[in-house]
């Protein structure tokens, strides 16, 4: 029987098929060839690549330096999170993961300075387990917030679900497409941020739609700057000095102004920004393993 198929037809199915049993086989490209396995890389490459993706960078003053190991060492695994807990290496440990990037110190100051904590039971068996595991930790903070989008800012939004609300002008003010009660914006931030118990300064039952977001510390001169400027119905808020940015909300609201103020919490605010760093960094380092682990809240609300 004489094929009606011609040579050029059957020359590329049989082309394809080898191509296909050749990708079958582990580590065989569609040459023939073996791929050679992706070369380890090291904690200082994977700071400079991200480096390069942050307008003005290397700074000349951060706190964004190595807290334990080495630039040099080869990284096994890589752990995103808000703080580097003794839960989090552990974890990190099991894991075989050896690079732990954080959004806040490790070692209790803003500086991570260690002298002062040189005796310290707590200290010194915090910095063994780093030094006899190989763990390197880098803290990302000054860089993340730097990044454009902000990262942290970006991360929160997201778990909100806000981010065709944003303002491209100024990205911290949020403007809902229809009002809803405080009540209502309060319990969906606590829903999607996973947070227990938020403190808020206002009427439960006002109708809000101008939302000046501000994750973490930023201050109370910043808040308050922020809410002149953008003439809010609500400031959400990580974190506040109760002598500061609530009082400037109460006065306001004691002569007439409808303004309102959520605090989410400094951790539970930020840490969805550490969440959202790996889908942002896994396409750059496709051949490393990079996990979120939630470092959570130390406190217990009662």
């Amino acid at each position: 029987m004489i094929s009606s198929e011609k040579p050029g037809r059957r020359e590329f199915v049989e082309t394809l098929t080898k191509a296909s049993l050749l990708l079958s086989v582990p580590g065989m490209n569609a040459s023939g060839r073996f791929r050679q396995p992706a070369q380890p890389v090291t904690v200082g490459q994977v700071m400079e690549l991200i480096l390069k993706t942050i307008p003005n960078a290397p700074f000349p003053k951060t706190v964004d330096t190595l807290k334990s190991g080495s630039p040099d060492q080869k990284v096994t695994g890589i752990v995103s999170t808000m703080f580097a807990t003794m839960d989090v290496i552990e974890k990190a440990i099991q894991l075989k993961a050896n690079f732990i990037i954080v959004h806040e110190p490790t070692f209790y100051n803003h500086l991570d300075e260690t002298d002062w904590l040189a005796k310290d039971a707590v200290f010194q068996r915090k910095h063994d387990l780093l030094e006899k595991n190989g763990i390197a930790i880098w803290r990302f903070h000054d860089y993340w917030h730097s990044h454009r989008p902000d990262g942290i800012r970006m991360g929160v939004v997201t778990a909100l679900g806000w981010e065709k609300y944003m303002d491209a002008n100024n990205p911290r003010l949020i403007t809902l497409p229809a009002p809803q009660s405080l009540s209502q914006i309060i319990t969906h931030a606590k829903t999607k941020l996973g947070i227990a118990t938020m403190r808020v300064v206002g009427d439960l039952n006002q109708s809000c739609r101008r939302i000046s977001l501000m994750p973490g510390a930023s201050g109370g001169r910043s808040h308050i700057l922020a809410m002149s400027q953008d003439k809010p119905d609500l400031l959400l808020c990580g974190e506040i000095s109760e002598w500061e940015t609530a009082e400037y909300v109460r006065d306001a609201r004691q002569q007439g102004q409808k303004l309102a103020l959520g605090v989410l919490g400094h951790i539970m605010s930020e840490a969805p920004g550490m969440q959202w760093l790996v889908p942002w960094l896994q396409p750059k380092l496709p051949d490393v393993t990079i996990t979120y682990i939630d470092s959570k809240t130390p406190f217990t609300f009662m």
